[in-house]
């Protein structure tokens, strides 16, 4: 999926939420011809035929953002490198029935995505929660396993089901939470700290280096025919990271986008 399909599908499902909302319409201009025959209820349609007055127009913008995505895509160069290589991510959580957080290079192509996993194969992990990070070819080459309430943790496993370690987060007070992550033996490897107001997510390891980090408002103005909205969240991974560190540090978006929203 490039960066112009996911614009076209999110204008898709506004045309889906544009079509629904005229069912209640219908149902109730059919129910008071036949039935009630009053003025009063008509009014009732109003918010629905608002509702989907507006996500038609989103509609209409979307699909115009997807078209001209397009004719920039066919400029720009498609090298093919894998996610693990690649120093800056664009992250875009497509909330639908499925919901999906797509990560793509800057030059639009699809870098790989992370959804709900439903197949088998990891022994004793099928009745968790489980969500699978995926490579451009679709493959799964990662698996995170999701446990607890009152503490989260988030169990990270490479390809081949080897454990790698976990991301916990713990309440440290009322208003802020603890987020670590630890290897595979327990040990302390880094810690996420973010802003309250705002997104910036940063990945911290026990030298007090920056690791990784997620953040909203940063992305460069170059990037910008490819992704209008200027709030795109930018991932950064450092470079010197291991392909098995630098899918265990992923793990704090499992929690960012599928638990914390």
């Amino acid at each position: 999926m490039k960066i112009n399909e996911y614009y076209r599908d999110t204008a898709n499902l506004h045309l889906n939420g544009s079509i629904t909302a005229l069912i209640p319409v219908i149902i109730i201009v059919a129910g008071n011809l036949s039935i009630f025959k009053t003025k009063e209820i008509m009014f009732l349609t109003i918010p629905f035929l608002i509702y989907s007055i507006v996500s038609f127009q989103c509609y209409l913008f979307r699909r115009q953002q997807s078209i001209s995505i397009d004719r920039s895509m066919r400029k720009s160069e498609g090298g093919r490198i894998s996610l693990f290589e690649a120093r800056h991510l664009l992250v875009l959580y497509l909330n639908t029935n499925s919901s999906k957080l797509l990560f793509y290079f800057p030059n639009g192509h699809l870098a790989g995505m992370i959804k709900r996993y439903r197949g088998k194969g990891i022994k004793k992990l099928s009745l968790s929660k489980i969500y699978a990070l995926y490579n451009m070819d679709h493959h799964a080459i990662g698996y995170y396993k999701v446990s607890g309430k009152k503490m989260i943790k988030i169990e990270v496993f490479n390809d081949r089901r080897q454990y790698l370690g976990s991301f916990e987060k713990r309440k440290h007070n009322w208003r802020t939470s603890k987020k670590e992550l630890l290897d595979s033996k327990g040990r302390f490897i880094g810690s996420v700290e973010g802003a309250v107001a705002f997104m910036d997510e940063r990945l911290i390891n026990h030298h007090h280096d920056q690791e990784a980090r997620l953040r909203r408002g940063w992305m460069p103005i170059d990037w910008s025919p490819l992704f209008p909205e200027s709030n795109t969240p930018v991932l950064t991974l450092r470079e010197t990271l291991s392909e098995q560190d630098k899918l265990l540090r992923l793990s704090f978006l499992i929690n960012e986008y599928f638990i914390e929203r």
